[in-house]
């Protein structure tokens, strides 16, 4: 079963993302509310795919992202944010985003990216 990460610091996001990775019959093994926390745990369980916000207090999800990358260079991970502008995308794709999700999140959309990602 895959593993998966979820990071958002709103409660709310977290839940979205978590029923729709379940629906998918996959396993959501950890959640973070910052980029600091997603660095610690993705060291700690490795998930297979991490679904990250930009926008949260202290380390950004492009900063997370980029050091995500630095210790595992397969890491794979999709951006879901409400910031979208050309620039962002790209920023994101250009730290090792494999996707980008704009927020409101659309389940057909999320589930699309995940069975991407996950091959």
């Amino acid at each position: 079963m895959s593993n998966i990460m979820i990071v958002d610091d709103t409660a709310f996001a977290r839940a979205i993302l978590r029923e729709i990775v379940e629906s998918l019959g996959l396993e959501v093994t950890v959640e973070a509310d910052s980029g600091e926390e997603a660095v610690k745990k993705y060291g700690l369980y490795k998930p297979k795919l991490v679904l990250m916000d930009i926008s949260m207090p202290g380390m950004n999800g492009i900063s997370a992202s980029r050091k995500i990358v630095e210790m595992d260079m397969e890491a794979k991970i999709i951006i879901c944010s409400a910031v979208v502008r050309r620039d962002t995308v790209i920023k994101a794709v250009q730290a090792g985003a494999c996707d980008f999700i704009a927020k409101p999140l659309q389940k057909e959309r999320v589930e699309w990216a995940v069975r991407n990602a996950l091959g």
